[in-house]
């Protein structure tokens, strides 16, 4: 099994690399994408820390800067990020998804009221409003990242849904034409490695 460090975090690993295919489209898949395996068994997390966290979530508009992430919400991302990971490689695998996964993301789903509710304001009366609370924001994240999740893999890009071909990375990506890779540089990877293979492979004799 690979060695993986998980103190490496988003802020001590350079360069990071660019957003898999799909990702701009769908957070929910850069959100899977938030845990990257990269060569040499070091492991990029770009929710490692609850600062890592609330930058994470800042950048795709799900926190305020000023959220003040505790390592328990960060946690909690953590475990939604894995549970559609699971989800992901069930669907790319043609597979039966496991309950926990799903279980994981319907109860995200489910978390937070979707309709705006009946709020009374001293002054002005009666008006409805969405609940937004500091104290929910990850409830509100949580649940905007399952519902894109169940999005991209009930939706008509799903049947383009592919893992990267160049190991170790381990991010997920919707395809386009047959490239099977999430980057330039795990592309390079992939075709250095073939080449590799090819010139250290035994020659059959005649």
């Amino acid at each position: 099994m690979r060695t993986v460090n998980e103190n490496v975090t988003a802020e001590s690993v350079e360069p990071t690399p660019p957003p898999a295919p799909g990702a701009e489209q769908y957070p929910a898949l850069d959100f899977a994408n938030s845990a990257v395996a990269l060569p040499g068994g070091q492991f990029l997390d770009f929710l490692g820390t609850p600062a890592a966290a609330n930058r994470w979530l800042t950048e795709h508009g799900l926190a305020p800067v000023d959220a003040g992430m505790r390592e328990m919400c960060a946690a909690q991302l953590r475990s939604l990020r894995e549970q559609i990971r699971s989800l992901l490689a069930s669907r790319v695998a043609g597979l039966p998804a496991l309950p926990t996964a799903l279980s994981a993301v319907n109860d995200a789903l489910t978390r937070v009221p979707t309709a705006a509710l009946l709020q009374w304001d001293e002054k002005n009366g009666p008006y409805r409003a969405a609940p937004h609370p500091t104290t929910e924001i990850v409830d509100h994240a949580l649940a905007t990242l399952a519902a894109g999740a169940a999005d991209l893999l009930t939706g008509p890009d799903a049947e383009r849904l592919t893992a990267c071909g160049s190991p170790p990375c381990n991010r997920y990506l919707v395809r386009h034409g047959r490239r099977h890779w999430c980057s330039t540089r795990c592309g390079d990877r992939a075709r250095a490695a073939r080449a590799y293979a090819r010139r250290t492979r035994p020659q059959s004799s005649d």
